[in-house]
Parts: structure tokens; C-alpha cells; sequence
């Protein structure tokens, strides 16, 4: 039996722990899932927006600790293709290029890997969350509201984020896809991208990113977090399935092997360590005596 595409957790009391891109990172999904622990967030306020399984050596084992957790996610891109038996995982890619091939070899391992139960999941899950946080109507997609696989990154401009907000009758949205992080206080809404956890921010450090949202009496505060990792054991994994694909030397370095997905600013900011300050996003009290 399909999931409604939104799924509605109500109002969520206490912070509130996202983010995106496991990308068959084993590694990394456990030290997040341990980082949350360790902060005291319990499952039912920790969020992915989505793609479990992509780059890495283990989707299996990703698909498995994600599911065992028990924490709320939305379907990305990979989970739509991988449990609907699609040719190729609908990335975005421009066709013919190296992410399209590389993304071959991997979505080939991926599907081969994954056991019925794994893809049965994917097939489930829904394609927006949606919670009220100290007062705030947020939403949680992977890409867009209306093509998954849409890339929203800081430089997206604002008008494109507004017409999302509208489309989705709300006053912020968490998105993913891009995988890298960022937060943008539009007007009296936000828009916010915790980042990747299963591959570097293109920062020339190997850190995975993640995000808190902890609501208060007079609004919301939005911390990003690096997560620190065995991010050499993750490379060797790699290594051991897709030899032939840059992604394990991007665990070491830090630097994605291409570019082409990426806005001319965003492209400019490669190798430059993220250093993302808290940002305070005002109630509606606040915003109106402005």
C-alpha cells in the first residue's frame, strides 16, 4: 500500500535535527545517527530530505541504518528511481556528461545490492513532511515541490524560492539535492538547506554537514554543523565496489571531481572551508514591528 505524498508530524517540541545525502555512506549516517543520540534529539524530530543511497560502497547498509533508526524522511531522487525500477537515478545531470556516467556505475551497484525490502520502503515514502515549529509552517522536500530533482542552492534567486514557499502555503522550506548547506531569512519566511552528510560541501575539507532548528518564544534558531567522520574507512569502501569513480578521492579532499551542476557562484566558493554562522529567524511579532 502507497504513503500519502505529504506526511504530517504535527507540532515538534524541542530542536530538531536535518539533514540530507547518506549517499550509501555508512559511515557517516552512523556518526549523525550517534551525534543525535548524543545531543538527546529522539528519532521522531530528526529529518533526512532524502537520497539514502547514491555514491558510496554501501546502500545496503545505509538503507538499513536509516530504517532501524527510525527517523522522518522524504523521498529523494534516488529512492523514487531505485524503488520504481527506473533506468538511471534522475539526478539532474546533464546528458552525456561525466556525473551522468559516473552516476551509472553507482545507481548499477545500488540497484544490485538493494534487497526487496529496501526497495518496498523507498517506494513509501513521502515526497514532503510537514510540522509546525515554534509557531512556523515548514515544509520538507528533496529538490523542488514540482520536479524532485530541481536544484536550489544560495544563489538560486529569490523569486524562485518564493514561488516554492507560495506553491507549498508556507512560511519555511527545508529542502536538499544540492548538498550544500545554507540558510536565507527571505522576508518573513526562510528558506534552508542542511547539507550532505555523505560527501564534503566542496570546501576542500571532508566533512558532511547537518543542521539544528530549535524554536523559541521569539522565533527560530538555525545552527549548521561539520560532521567529522571515518571518512577514510567510507573512501576505502568505495573503492572496494566502483574503483574506477572519483568519489573516494573526494571523501579524502574535500572537492567534487565535477562541477557542472553548480551556479557560477557556488562554482567560485570551491575549496574555501564553510565557516556558516547561526542564523536567527524572527517570529511574525518581531518581523511586523520591524
Amino acid at each position: 500500500m502507497m504513503e500519502s505524498a505529504v506526511r504530517d508530524l504535527g507540532r515538534l517540541d524541542g530542536p530538531v535535527l536535518c539533514f540530507g545525502g547518506p549517499y550509501s555512506n555508512a559511515q557517516a549516517t552512523e556518526a549523525l545517527l550517534v551525534e543525535a543520540r548524543t545531543r538527546g534529539i529522539p528519532p521522531d524530530r530528526v529529518i533526512c530530505t532524502g537520497d539514502v543511497v547514491a555514491y558510496g560502497g554501501d546502500p545496503q547498509a545505509c538503507v538499513d541504518l536509516v530504517r532501524n533508526a527510525g527517523i522522518q524522511m522524504v523521498m529523494g531522487n534516488c529512492e523514487e528511481s531505485l524503488g520504481f525500477n527506473a533506468d538511471d537515478c534522475n539526478c539532474g545531470f546533464e546528458k552525456d556528461s561525466d556525473c551522468a556516467a559516473w552516476s551509472a556505475d553507482w545507481f548499477t551497484h545500488a540497484a544490485s545490492v538493494l534487497d526487496g525490502d529496501a526497495l518496498a520502503w523507498m517506494r513509501c515514502l513521502p515526497r514532503q513532511l510537514r510540522f509546525f515549529l515554534a509557531g512556523r509552517k515548514i515544509a520538507v522536500i528533496h529538490g523542488g515541490d514540482q520536479n524532485i530533482s530541481d536544484y536550489v542552492f544560495a544563489s538560486t534567486p529569490d523569486v524562485a524560492k518564493a514561488v516554492i514557499l507560495d506553491r507549498l502555503d508556507a512560511d519555511a522550506v527545508i529542502g536538499g539535492h544540492s548538498g550544500l548547506p545554507f540558510t536565507q531569512v527571505l522576508g518573513p519566511r526562510l528558506w534552508h538547506n542542511a547539507g550532505a552528510i555523505g560527501m564534503p560541501a566542496n570546501d576542500g575539507t571532508p566533512r558532511g554537514w547537518y543542521s539544528i532548528l530549535t524554536g523559541s518564544d521569539d522565533g527560530i534558531d538555525i545552527t549548521l554543523h561539520g560532521l567529522v567522520y571515518d571518512h577514510h574507512a567510507a573512501a576505502l569502501a568505495i573503492r572496494a565496489v566502483t574503483p574506477g569513480l572519483p568519489y573516494a578521492q573526494t571523501l579524502e579532499d574535500g572537492l567534487w571531481p565535477n562541477m557542472a551542476v553548480l551556479p557560477e557562484t557556488e562554482h567560485g566558493l570551491q575549496g574555501l572551508a564553510l565557516e556558516p554562522p547561526p542564523v536567527h529567524w524572527p517570529n511574525r511579532l518581531t518581523v511586523a514591528a520591524e
